[in-house]
């Protein structure tokens, strides 16, 4: 019988989350590569907890099981960690009685999950793979969230530096984390890159034409700056709300903020003050997520320079796919901004710059349409051959089987093991190799 892989996770499919789209993806990867895959997850909604889930089910062969917990919302720190510690109490005992573990995979939502892990994994006595999406508490720190003296951020320092050292494979998102993280632990041993992927199932290029998600929101002859995904704290969208404002008599333009976060009520507010320019929608299922992302003719992507190494916007990676330029509005320095450096795919501004985000804006709407539909061909052809799910999928899952098999030296079967060159980075030489720092 093959050993079961268990996940633990707050978000998980359904949820229209992306940390749980990535996890089933690499979930389902290893499914079909003969292993038994449980998913411990949450009863409610990551951004809506007054949305219920089912208490079990099996999707495309993972075994997901989700654990009551309480729904406070984000509306406070203590209000979310109250949430997490529930969440956390019953997701321990649940992973604590499943039965022929082999490995236990869990990524940082929420940031203390790791707890969880780390004692399943020394209590089975099996490998843990943490895959690090963002890094608290430095997310907290920079953002005034936290003080940085404070009892709770060390305690979640003390946690995140015994998960990495603890764990057979540490997996993070650029090199900027993964300098970050070295630097925490003193070392680069078994830390890992790996871009997150886009769902290019789901992002066609639909034209504007033969778009009904245009359509049904009278955006047809209007050019359209697409912000969509998580309205985090991290990604700032003031700047392009005052744009908005500045912008508001240029009548063929219009802002499109999709998704949630507690970012999206400046949006809300900007409306109901009155903005004739700016669309409010939630998120999206995902089977429509392509006629929403195709709506646009530029894809706004936003990161605060305090968050640079801390979290990773990889809402970058679908606009790319869909094809279309990137309007990005952050540091000089930074993984996005090496995108598009070395690609050429779009424009970028600094945060809290207006002039220079409204002459972006307005030369972005202004040129010529041939040379847009060069950016965003050049874009997708840069997932196409070096972000596409298929390769950056079977990479991350190539670490969690060797991880999972590395100590077993009387298996002659073992997966070969990745490739473990320096880091070559994608954003600059487009080599995508399995890379370890």
């Amino acid at each position: 019988m093959s050993q079961r892989i268990l996940i633990v996770s707050q978000v998980y499919v359904p949820d229209p989350a992306s940390v749980g789209q990535h996890l089933h993806d690499a979930a389902s990867e290893m499914v079909r590569r003969g292993y038994r895959v449980k998913v411990v997850a949450s009863s409610r909604g990551y951004d809506d907890p007054s949305r219920r889930y089912p208490r079990r089910e099996s999707i495309e062969g993972v075994d997901v099981l989700r654990v009551p917990t309480v729904g406070l919302g984000k509306r406070s720190l203590a209000s979310r960690l109250v949430g997490q510690l529930v969440f956390l109490a019953r997701a321990f005992f649940s992973s604590l009685l499943t039965r022929d573990l082999g490995m236990v995979l869990v990524t940082t939502s929420p940031p203390m999950c790791s707890a969880v892990a780390l004692a399943v994994s020394a209590i089975h006595r099996v490998p843990l793979v943490y895959w690090v999406m963002d890094i608290n508490p430095d997310q907290a720190v920079a953002t005034g969230l936290l003080g940085r003296h404070s009892l709770l951020v060390f305690l979640l320092e003390r946690l995140n530096r015994l998960a990495m050292r603890r764990a057979a494979a540490v997996v993070t998102l650029d090199r900027f984390m993964a300098d970050r993280l070295s630097r925490k632990v003193g070392n680069d041993r078994g830390l890992f890159v790996m871009p997150p992927w886009p769902h290019e199932e789901y992002l066609v290029d639909i034209p504007h034409g033969q778009n009904p998600f245009r359509t049904r929101l009278h955006l047809d002859g209007r050019f359209v700056f697409m912000y969509s995904g998580n309205h985090a704290i991290t990604s700032p969208i003031a700047t392009l709300l005052q744009a908005a404002e500045r912008l508001r008599g240029r009548r063929d333009i219009v802002f499109v903020f999709v998704g949630g976060g507690v970012r999206k009520r400046e949006v809300d507010k900007a409306i109901s003050e009155g903005a004739p320019n700016v669309v409010s929608l939630p998120y999206q299922p995902l089977e429509s997520l392509g006629y929403c992302l195709s709506a646009a003719d530029v894809h706004v992507v936003t990161l605060d320079r305090r968050a640079v190494g801390i979290v990773h916007p990889c809402k970058v990676y679908g606009a790319m796919a869909t094809g279309r330029p990137i309007l990005f509005v952050g540091p000089a320095v930074c993984h996005v901004s090496e995108i598009l450096a070395q690609h050429s795919i779009g424009t970028r501004v600094e945060e809290g710059d207006l002039e220079a985000a409204v002459r972006a804006i307005t030369e972005l709407a202004d040129t010529r349409r041939s040379e847009l539909a060069r950016m965003g061909h050049t874009a997708k052809r840069v997932v196409e051959d070096h972000l596409s799910k298929d390769t950056l999928c079977r990479g991350f899952v190539d670490i969690v089987e060797y991880s999972l098999t590395k100590g077993d030296t009387a298996n002659t079967n073992r997966p070969r093991k990745p490739s473990l060159q320096p880091l070559h980075d994608p954003a600059r030489t487009g080599d995508l190799d399995v890379a370890r720092r």
